[in-house]
Formats: C-alpha cells, sequence, structure tokens
C-alpha cells in the first residue's frame, strides 16, 4: 500500500469547539478550571497546601491562568517523596486506576486516577488516534507494552474511545505480532519508534508489506529524528504520527502531531504547557527553548501544579494549517537531567548504581553505560568492574556473577542489559562529575 500523500490526506477534528477554539475563549476556559483545582489541591492536599503558605499563596490569589506563574513547581523528588498516595485529592475508594514509571531508589513514580481521570485519557487519545486520520473503522494494534506502563493501556482506551477495534499485543514477539497484523487486517500499529523500525524490516524480508492493510503508525514513548520516522513510512506505506505523554500527568495522549507535522499539538484545555527557563524558571518567548512544564487544569485523582517535565522544547501558538489552534511543542532536544529511555522505558544511572551495591560481593561500585542501537533497537551495555580477588576466579564462577549482575540490573531498571565484567580499574575515573553513559544513537 503506497503512503497516503498530504494532498490526499483527509483531516479530521474530533472537538472542534476545543481544537479549533479561539484563544480567547481558551484562555478563560483554562482560566476557570485552574482556580477550581487550585481550590481543590489546597484544600484537599497537604502537600500543596504547605507549599503554598510557604510562599504566601492562597488561592484567592489565582485570579486566572495568568497567575499560574505564583504557583509552587512539583518535582519527581516530590513524587517519590510523597509516593505512593501523598498527592492524592480524592479518598482512596474513588481511586480506580494506578500507573507508574520506574524510580531511582526502585521506588515507582506512581499515578493515580478517578473514573473521570480515565474517561479523559481516554478521550484525549481518541482525539489523537483521530488527528492520525483514524475512525472507528479502523483496527489498532498495539505492541506496546501493559501492566504499569502507561503505553500499551492508554492506546487501549483511546481505541475504545473512538470505537475503534483494539489489537492488545503488548510488546515483543515479532513473528506473531505480523501473524496477527495481518489475520486481524490491521489498518494501524502503536509501538515505540525504534520497535516500528524493527518492524518494518521484519515485516519487508518477510515480504508482507503488500499483504498489510497498515496505513498508520503510531509512535512515541522515546526520542526519534523526522529521518527515522521518514524511513519507517517509506518501506511501510503508512504516515507516521508523534505521540507525547509522560504517566505523571496523564500518559500518551498529551499531545500528538498532525498530518503536517510541524510540533506536536498540546491538549491544553487539559493540561497547561509552559516552557521555562530551566536556570530562573522565567517563561521562554514562542520558539525559544526550556524546559516543558505542565499543570494538570481537570485532573481529579493526583491533581499536579506546574510539573516540571526536564523535557527541553520550545512552543508555537499561531495556528496550525490543519486548522487547529491549539499550541505545539516542537521535537525535544534533550533533557535537564541524565536520563535515559531505553526502549521506551526511563532509566537512570543511579538505578544502576544502587543496583550494584545491593549485589554486596563481586562487583566494584564503578561502572559505564554505553547505549547503542542495534538493527534499529536500542541496546544498553553495562561495564562493570569486579573485585580483584573474583576477577582471577575460574571463568564458571564469572559467569554465574555475569548473569547474577544481568538478573538484577533487568529487575530495577525494567529493561534487559548487556553486562561487560571488566577488570578493576578499568573504567576512567574522574575528579569531578563522573562520566556514567555513552550514548551513541545521536538522537
Amino acid at each position: 500500500m503506497a503512503k497516503v500523500s498530504l494532498e490526499q490526506w483527509t483531516e479530521r477534528i474530533r472537538t472542534p469547539e476545543i481544537e479549533c477554539m479561539d484563544p480567547e475563549q481558551m484562555r478563560k476556559l483554562q482560566s476557570e478550571r485552574l482556580i477550581n483545582q487550585v481550590e481543590r489541591v489546597y484544600k484537599n492536599v497537604a502537600f500543596y497546601r504547605k507549599k503554598m503558605q510557604d510562599m504566601g499563596v492562597e488561592p484567592g490569589d489565582i485570579k486566572g491562568i495568568e497567575d499560574i506563574g505564583k504557583l509552587p513547581f512539583t518535582t519527581k523528588e516530590d513524587l517519590r517523596d510523597q509516593y505512593p498516595f501523598g498527592l492524592l485529592a480524592v479518598p482512596q475508594n474513588e481511586i480506580v486506576r494506578v500507573q507508574g514509571t520506574s524510580g531511582t531508589t526502585g521506588k515507582l513514580t506512581l499515578a493515580s486516577y478517578t473514573q473521570k481521570d480515565v474517561d479523559v485519557w481516554g478521550e484525549c487519545v481518541a482525539r489523537a488516534l483521530t488527528m492520525a486520520g483514524l475512525t472507528r473503522e479502523d483496527r489498532i494494534h498495539i505492541c506496546y507494552g501493559y501492566g504499569l506502563f502507561t503505553g500499551g493501556i492508554g492506546l487501549d482506551m483511546g481505541a475504545r474511545a473512538l470505537g475503534a477495534m483494539a489489537i492488545p499485543m503488548s510488546s515483543g514477539n515479532t513473528q506473531r505480532q505480523m501473524m496477527c497484523m495481518e489475520d486481524f487486517g490491521a489498518t494501524a500499529f502503536a509501538c515505540t519508534p525504534s520497535y516500528a523500525l524493527y518492524l518494518a524490516e521484519a515485516i519487508r524480508e518477510a515480504g508482507l508489506q503488500d499483504r498489510l492493510k497498515l496505513k498508520v503508525g503510531i509512535n512515541g514513548a522515546e526520542p526519534w529524528t523526522e529521518e527515522m520516522r521518514h524511513t519507517i513510512e517509506e518501506m511501510l506505506g503508512v504516515n507516521c504520527f508523534d505521540i507525547y505523554g509522560l504517566c505523571e500527568i496523564t500518559g500518551p495522549g498529551v499531545a500528538m502531531d498532525c498530518i503536517h507535522h510541524k510540533g506536536l499539538h498540546v491538549y491544553e484545555d487539559y493540561f497547561y504547557p509552559e516552557v521555562l527557563n530551566p536556570v530562573d524558571h522565567t517563561p521562554c518567548r514562542d520558539k525559544e527553548t526550556g524546559e516543558l512544564v505542565f499543570t494538570t487544569l481537570a485532573k481529579e485523582g493526583m491533581p499536579l501544579l506546574r510539573y516540571r517535565t526536564k523535557d527541553l522544547t520550545s512552543i508555537h501558538r499561531e495556528a496550525c494549517e490543519c486548522g487547529r489552534t491549539l499550541p505545539r511543542i516542537q521535537k525535544f532536544t534533550g533533557r535537564t537531567d541524565d536520563m535515559k529511555v531505553i526502549r521506551g522505558v526511563n532509566v537512570f544511572p543511579t538505578q544502576v548504581e544502587t543496583a550494584l551495591l545491593s549485589i554486596g560481593s563481586g562487583v566494584a561500585p564503578h561502572y559505564l553505560m554505553i547505549v547503542d542501537r542495534e538493527n534499529n533497537l536500542d541496546v544498553l551495555t553495562v561495564m562493570v568492574e569486579v573485585d580483584e580477588a573474583y576477577f582471577s576466579d575460574e571463568i564458571r564462577k564469572l559467569d554465574a556473577l555475569k548473569q547474577k549482575v544481568g538478573a538484577v540490573l533487568k529487575q530495577a531498571l525494567g529493561v534487559s542489559v548487556r553486562v561487560r565484567l571488566v577488570e578493576p580499574r578499568t573504567i576512567q575515573r574522574s575528579e569531578g562529575k563522573a562520566k556514567r553513559v555513552i550514548d551513541n544513537r545521536n538522537l
């Protein structure tokens, strides 16, 4: 199937009353929701009440969205400190779902949802699917992971809200993925960009590209380039779309690019975006790069004020060729910390350190993470120094140690790791900040 050209593409807008809303009307809606949200968190969340009191801010000081700069920031560290339910704005018996991502201390970064939050999440993903030209007639093959990770279940709920068929394959087993794509007549697939490229190559090697009905790829959860998008599209004859989200805010469906691919439209009626200077936290001008910060305007279970994502991007507020007036964020230029996204999973060097220290004898607390892309999939290799006495031991014991380290790291990180045991003092030392990560992916 040939890729649908821009001229042939039928642009669909699921909620034009929101997505094409006059900017002044949008600010009025955002102001109403922000005022209500601040009152709720001040009353119901001790964490925010104390933060606001420490700043000398009361709910009455927030008259509209223009006052958002008076509110405190929230960080990932705050979420870990309040784990698991310290940020709830409703009783726990109103929480119908939790989702989580791995953290640096072994604890999850947990997000909690009421039924309304789940409904809003599904609606936002349905908007994104509609932006990709999909309807209730489509069959969406979902090969994001399910479980606590938001990718699989987020796309699943979006498909249901759209009325389309969800094919909940989860990740892995590429041969089975291809068989089901063909047998079930999938017209769209959702996965990380790196797995999409891997799938594309496998499909071409199997000679299946002309037997599949795929027309759309929904790809996100990790950084990717325009060049990768074009490659996937050419190999499969599909149109690929970049979807963005984060568990702390809702999951996938916070933003998505349209067929013009000139930035990801943010659903700012629910998630108010700011782009701030990472150093002094002052607002950046439109098209100026800074740190992306979100405030959830209508979330009930675990609302967040000014959550610092650490993602670096810029924002564009002029109307798009597609007709939407929603602001657009550009592809991320990096992060303000040293986190790496490996196959859609957030990985921190400190997680590796914590895991290695938990092993005890045999390994030293010196390591180096090397990230490569092989066969279009992310590969993480961790070099680990072995205690001198252990390294001179027999090979059988070294193999057993290597397997043990690999198992511990996989458990801690949530992704499989190649372990390379090296002799003592092999890894370069530094008097300053240690270099813990080498990323060869050129993202």
